[in-house]
């Protein structure tokens, strides 16, 4: 399966915090799987880290680069197709970060992995907790 993880996902699994149950982490660690990382959870990171600093974003987006990276982690890039599939997510969520990476999960097309239950229920292939 090839699947997308939401950007706390991603901080999470390479950050060992115990947030990510135990049917999910299953998920992540099935070498059968492909998991991505995008281009917009790593901006996502560089912003909140430049703004919040470490107490509230623990690396910054280099740091995520080299994290996901020795995860094994595919680094997905963002491309223009990506960008205008957000006209066509109907996706009441305020977050840009979140939309753009729904628009990438329905595009390429990828399971996406969030907590975010509202986000979860735009699709099927969606899986959440």
């Amino acid at each position: 399966m090839n699947l997308l993880l939401d950007t706390h996902v991603a901080i999470w699994a390479v950050s060992d915090t115990g947030m990510i149950p135990d049917r999910i982490q299953e998920i992540l660690t099935d070498s059968a799987n492909r998991i991505h990382v995008s281009a917009i959870s790593i901006w996502e990171i560089a912003i909140k880290h430049a703004k919040y600093g470490p107490s509230r974003m623990a690396f910054d987006g280099h740091d995520a680069i080299e994290l996901f990276t020795d995860a094994n982690f595919v680094l997905l890039d963002t491309t223009p197709i990506h960008a205008a599939a957000i006209g066509k997510i109907s996706l009441d969520h305020a977050d840009p970060f979140d939309r753009l990476l729904v628009a990438q999960a329905v595009t390429e097309p990828l399971a996406f992995v969030t907590k975010d239950r509202k986000i979860a229920a735009y699709s099927p292939t969606f899986i959440s907790w």
